[in-house]
C-alpha cells in the first residue's frame, strides 16, 4: 500500500510551473532558452510600494496579524472595490491570503462535498480543476472555443448546470486566453445564473486591470447585483502591481463564507506575510498612475506577437482583450514533422520539439483544457519577444 494520500492521486503539477522550471534547468544548464511560460510581468514592483514595505519593516510590523488580514488592508480593499467596480463590502466580508491561489483553495475547501460540481470554462488556469478535486468535487468542463473568442456562451453554461452544480468560477480577462467579456455578454451568462439559484460565482479578477483598446473590464456581481449574495470576487495585487512575489491575494462575499475560509486558513498557513499586507496597502491605495503606462507596453508586446505569429502558416492567433498571454491554434499544424523528426501529432508534442529545438518555452493548449493550442506570455522584453517568435517562425516554416 502506497504511503501517499489518495487524493493526491486525483491531481497532477502545475504544467505552468514545470516549463519554467525545465527552461530554467536548460539555461543552467548553457542552453540559449527564452522562456514564454511564465505569468509573471517583467516590471519591477513600483517605488512607493516597495518604500511602503521598507517602512513597515523599520516600523516593527513583523509579527502576527489576525488569521485573514490586518483591518487596515481589509478597509484598502474595502475602498478598492467601491471606487472600482461599485461594490459596497465590510471587512467582515474580506478574506486576505497568501496569493490569490490560497483564496481559491479556502473558498473550494470551505463549501465543496464529495460530488459538488464546478463548472470551470476551457481553456482554464491549470489550478482550477485540481483544486476542485482536492476539495473533493467535480470539474464540469465547458469548452470555449476559438470559434466564440474563447468565451462560454450562456447556452453552454446553461447546459453545464446541474442539480449538483455548487459554483461556477468566472476568469476575464482569462488566463490563458486574454479573453475578456463585454457587458453584454456578461449579463448574458448572469441572466442564466438567476435562473440557477443554487449556483455561487468564484471570479478571478486577477487580470482586470490589464484591458486593452476599447475593453471595459466588469466583474459578476457590478452586472448583476441581485447575485451579490452567492458571489464570491477574487482578486490580488500579483499581476497589475508586479507584485508576484509578494504573495497577496483577497476576496470579498457573504460574511459566513468568509468565515469559514477563515477557519481553512487559520489551520494551514494562518496570517500572510505582514509586510506584504503593508506594501499591499499602498498599492490599493497609492498612485495608479503607472498602471497605463505598463498597459501601453502590454499592448505593444500584444500586438508584436500576435502579428509575428499570424504570418505562420497553419497558425491563428486571435487578438486578446487583455491579461499578457495569446493562445494560438495550431490545427493546421497537426500531423507534420519537424527538422528534428519529431512528429507534431499534439500541442504538448509541438511545445516539446520547439523546446529542444529552438530553446523557445511556451506552455502546451492541453494543460489548459483545450487543444491543440499553445500559451505565449508576453511579460518579457520585446527583445525576447522577437527572437522567440522569429525562431518559433523558423521551426514551423522547417515542418514538413
Amino acid at each position: 500500500m502506497s504511503f501517499l494520500s489518495e487524493t493526491l492521486s486525483r491531481v497532477k503539477p502545475s504544467p505552468t510551473i514545470a516549463v519554467t522550471t525545465k527552461a530554467a534547468e536548460l539555461r543552467a544548464a548553457g542552453k540559449d532558452v527564452i522562456g514564454l511560460g511564465a505569468g509573471e510581468p517583467d516590471f519591477d514592483t513600483p517605488q512607493n510600494i516597495k518604500d511602503a514595505a521598507v517602512a513597515a519593516i523599520a516600523a516593527g510590523k513583523t509579527k502576527y496579524t489576525p488569521v485573514d488580514g490586518i483591518p487596515e488592508l481589509k478597509q484598502a480593499i474595502c475602498a478598492k472595490l467601491e471606487r472600482d467596480n461599485g461594490l459596497s463590502y465590510t471587512p467582515a466580508q474580506v478574506s486576505v491570503g497568501t496569493g490569490g491561489k490560497q483564496i481559491l483553495y479556502n473558498a473550494l475547501m470551505a463549501t465543496l462535498n464529495e460530488g459538488d460540481e464546478v463548472v470551470i470554462p476551457a481553456p482554464y488556469w491549470v489550478s482550477y480543476p485540481d483544486m476542485v478535486l482536492l476539495a473533493g468535487g467535480i470539474p464540469v468542463i465547458a469548452a470555449a472555443t476559438l470559434e466564440n473568442s474563447f468565451k462560454l456562451t450562456p447556452e453552454q453554461l446553461e447546459a453545464a448546470i446541474t442539480p449538483n452544480t455548487k459554483w461556477l468560477i468566472f476568469n476575464s480577462p482569462s488566463n490563458p486566453t486574454g479573453a475578456g467579456y463585454s457587458r453584454d455578454e456578461l449579463k448574458a451568462l448572469t441572466d442564466v445564473l438567476m435562473r440557477h439559484p443554487h449556483v455561487w460565482v468564484m471570479t478571478d479578477d486577477m487580470y482586470e486591470h490589464l484591458a486593452y483598446d476599447d475593453f471595459e473590464f466588469c466583474t459578476p456581481a457590478e452586472i448583476e447585483p441581485a447575485l451579490y449574495d452567492r458571489t464570491l470576487t477574487c482578486n490580488g495585487v500579483s499581476k497589475a502591481y508586479a507584485m508576484t512575489g509578494w504573495r497577496i491575494g483577497y476576496a470579498a462575499g457573504p460574511v459566513e463564507l468568509i468565515a469559514a475560509m477563515r477557519k481553512i486558513q487559520s489551520q494551514s498557513t494562518s496570517n500572510p506575510c505582514s509586510v506584504s499586507q503593508w506594501a499591499a496597502i499602498e498599492a490599493l491605495n497609492g498612485t495608479q498612475d503607472f498602471l497605463p503606462t505598463n498597459n501601453e507596453i502590454f499592448k505593444r508586446r500584444r500586438d508584436l506577437v500576435v502579428s509575428m505569429l499570424s504570418e505562420i502558416d497553419g497558425i491563428t492567433c486571435p487578438v486578446p482583450e487583455g491579461a499578457f498571454y495569446v493562445y494560438p491554434s495550431i490545427a493546421g499544424l497537426i500531423g507534420k514533422t519537424s527538422k528534428g523528426g519529431a512528429k507534431i501529432d499534439s500541442d504538448e508534442a509541438f511545445a516539446t520539439a520547439l523546446l529542444e529545438e529552438t530553446g523557445v518555452a511556451v506552455v502546451f493548449g492541453a494543460a489548459f483544457g483545450l487543444s491543440p493550442n499553445f500559451r505565449v506570455s508576453y511579460a518579457t522584453s520585446d527583445e525576447n519577444l522577437k527572437e522567440a517568435c522569429t525562431r518559433i517562425q523558423a521551426f514551423c516554416a522547417g515542418l514538413s
